[in-house]
């Protein structure tokens, strides 16, 4: 048996986590799940990336930060994009697929759209007060109207200051394939 920080209650997607939400159990070693936290004190203040279940081990990948990335294919990039309409992130949650759509600034002639990715994965929704994990994550204080998506590289490059570009926006599609 070897020790292992899991969650004290439900804890939500987004939550900041602090002594309460945590406590010491264990676990037979061969049933540790990798990334797993041994000390809890190690999590206190770090932010949920997905909720979790009374009882759910810990691991780097419950978490806003590098762990974010754990399972993609090997090149893949967590990549931020400011979205025009902040209030619409509150209707996406981790691990969603997206579409990201390029609206240009054309002056207010009509224009289409362009696709900068299609079916990427939602890391982080960015939500939270200023200053929260996931803009202290992302190394700026405003984290409002930023979305983060696992992009391959050639994605990543098409959404890599996209925003600067025109009007950026998301469209839900399904989990299934095409």
């Amino acid at each position: 048996m070897v020790p292992v920080a899991v969650a004290a209650h439900d804890v939500a997607s987004g939550a900041t986590l602090s002594p309460a939400d945590i406590r010491l159990s264990r676990l037979p070693a061969d049933s540790m799940p990798q990334g797993a936290e041994p000390d809890p004190s190690r999590l206190s203040g770090q932010r949920m990336a997905g909720p979790v279940r009374r009882g759910e081990p810990i691991t780097d990948a419950s978490l806003v930060g590098p762990g974010l990335l754990t399972g993609t294919p090997p090149g893949t990039a967590a990549v931020p994009v400011r979205i025009a309409d902040p209030g619409s992130i509150g209707l996406l949650s981790p691990g969603q697929l997206v579409d990201l759509v390029l609206s240009p600034d054309t002056g207010g002639q009509a224009a289409a759209g362009t696709t900068l990715a299609a079916r990427v994965p939602v890391l982080s929704t960015g939500a939270g007060a200023p200053g929260s994990a996931a803009g202290a994550w992302l190394g700026q204080r405003e984290a409002e109207g930023l979305l983060v998506v696992a992009a391959s590289p050639e994605q990543a490059l098409r959404i890599a200051g996209a925003s600067t570009r025109g009007k950026v926006f998301f469209v839900l599609v399904e989990a299934g394939p095409r």
